[in-house]
C-alpha cells in the first residue's frame, strides 16, 4: 500500500509527515510518496526524504498512485478528479464548515478522514491534533502581541520611576487558552482568564492566571472541550462581565468556538470603543468568523487605536515543530486504519475511526456533519 503526503497551499508552511517522522512509517509496512517541494517551507528539503529512501515525485502521480493521501487542508477540485474512488483522504478539513466539499467526496465516493474531528477521549490524546496545533498557537500569540504592545509585559523599576506589567485578558481556557495563561506569565504579566466552564478554573488558577467567573453557564462537560450556547440572559451577564475586563487590559487572546456555529462576538465595538489606545487583541476564532466585531481573518484592523490581529494560522509560524507534533498525530490514527502486515484496516466498530470518518463508499458517515447537511437542504 501507498502513502502520499501532498504540499499544502500558500500560506501554510506545514507538511503532513517529516523526514523524522519516516522510521515510524516504515513500521507500518507500507511505501511512501512525498511531493516534491511538500517539506520546504517546514525546513525539511526534498534531499532529506530522498536520504531517508523515500521517493520524491510529482503531484500527480502523488494524487494517482496513492491509496492514503495526507494533506493537511481541503483538495482541490483539480487534484480530487485526479483520485481513484475508494482512496483515503486524511486531514485537518474542518468538514462541519465545509459541507460543499463534503457533498463532492460523497460524488467522488472518497473515504475521508478529518482529524479534528475524532473524539476528544482520553484514548484519542495521542491524536488530538486540535490541541497539538492550538498549543502551539497559544503560545506565539502572546509573543506576537507582546511584539506588538507598546508597553513592556513585565514589571520593571527603574532611577525613571516603576513600569507597571502589562495586562492580559485570554477569553476562554481551552488549550490554546492554558497555553497563553503559562507564557504570558513567564513574560510576567497580570492575567485575568474568562471561560463559561467552572471545571477550568483550577487550572487556570495553577498556572497563575485569575479566574474570571459569572454564574448561571450551561453545561459543557460533554461538549468536548468546546464552548456551548448560553441563555440570553447568561449573555448579557457575561457581556457586562467581559467589557468591564477587556476595558481596563492591555493585551486580549480569544480562543472562543462553537462547532460547526460561527464564533461567539465576545467583545462588540463599543467595548472596543472603550479600549486604551494601543491595546491588542490577537482573535484566534478567526477562521469562524472571531470573537471581536471587527475580526477579519489574515488581517490586522486598526479601530480607534486598538490592534485587532485576525490570525487562525499561527501554528504554522512555528512549522517544523507544528509538523512534528501534528505527523505524529496523524502517525497514532494511521495505525488504527493500516494492519501489521500494511493492508488497509478500516474498523467502523472502534470509536475513533469512525467518529473520524466523514464519508465512505458514496455515503456520509459522520451524524453531525449528516444533521447539518439535512438542515442546510431544509433551509435551501
Amino acid at each position: 500500500m501507498v502513502i502520499g503526503v501532498l504540499k499544502e497551499p500558500h500560506p501554510e508552511t506545514r507538511v503532513s509527515l517529516l523526514p523524522e517522522h519516516l522510521p515510524l512509517v516504515k513500521k507500518l509496512n507500507v511505501e511512501l510518496l512525498i511531493e516534491s517541494g511538500a517539506g520546504s517551507n517546514a525546513f525539511a528539503t526534498d534531499e532529506k526524504y530522498k536520504e531517508a529512501g523515500v521517493q520524491v515525485t510529482s503531484r500527480e502521480t502523488v494524487l494517482q498512485q496513492s491509496s492514503i493521501l495526507l494533506s493537511i487542508h481541503l483538495l482541490k477540485d483539480a487534484d480530487l478528479n485526479l483520485v481513484e474512488a475508494g482512496t483515503v483522504l486524511l486531514g485537518n478539513y474542518q468538514p462541519l464548515y465545509n459541507i460543499e466539499s463534503v457533498e463532492n467526496w460523497v460524488q467522488k465516493a472518497v473515504t475521508v478522514f478529518s482529524i479534528d474531528m475524532i473524539p476528544r477521549t482520553t484514548r484519542a490524546q495521542s491524536m488530538d491534533v486540535l490541541s497539538s496545533q492550538a498549543n502551539i498557537a497559544g503560545y506565539k500569540a502572546v509573543l506576537q502581541a507582546a511584539n506588538l504592545l507598546p508597553h513592556y509585559f513585565p514589571m520593571f523599576m527603574t532611577a525613571a520611576g516603576t513600569i507597571a506589567p502589562a495586562r492580559v485578558l485570554i477569553l476562554g481556557a481551552g488549550v490554546a487558552g492554558l497555553q497563553s495563561i503559562a507564557t504570558a506569565r513567564r513574560l510576567g504579566a497580570v492575567v485575568e482568564v474568562f471561560d463559561t466552564r467552572p471545571s477550568v478554573k483550577e487550572e487556570v488558577i495553577s498556572l497563575g492566571g485569575k479566574f474570571i467567573e459569572v454564574e448561571g453557564a450551561a453545561d459543557a462537560s460533554k461538549a468536548g472541550g468546546y464552548a456551548v450556547e448560553q441563555t440570553e440572559d447568561y449573555k448579557q451577564k457575561q457581556q457586562e462581565k467581559i467589557q468591564q475586563s477587556v476595558i481596563k487590559n492591555d493585551v486580549v487572546i480569544t480562543t472562543a468556538q462553537i462547532p460547526g456555529k460561527k464564533a461567539p462576538v465576545l467583545i462588540t465595538e463599543e467595548t472596543l470603543n472603550k479600549m486604551k489606545n494601543g491595546s491588542v487583541i490577537i482573535d484566534l476564532a478567526a477562521a469562524t468568523g472571531g470573537n471581536t466585531a471587527l475580526t477579519k481573518n489574515g488581517e490586522t484592523v486598526v479601530h480607534n487605536g486598538v490592534s485587532i490581529i485576525g490570525d487562525s494560522m499561527l501554528a504554522a509560524s512555528m512549522p517544523y515543530d507544528a509538523s512534528k507534533v501534528y505527523g505524529k498525530n496523524i502517525l497514532n490514527f494511521m495505525q488504527l486504519i493500516i494492519s501489521a502486515n500494511g493492508e488497509m484496516n478500516l474498523n467502523f466498530s472502534d470509536d475513533l475511526v469512525a467518529g473520524t470518518c466523514i464519508t465512505h463508499a458514496g455515503k456520509v458517515m459522520n451524524d453531525k456533519v449528516a444533521l447539518l447537511i439535512e438542515k442546510v437542504t431544509d433551509t435551501a
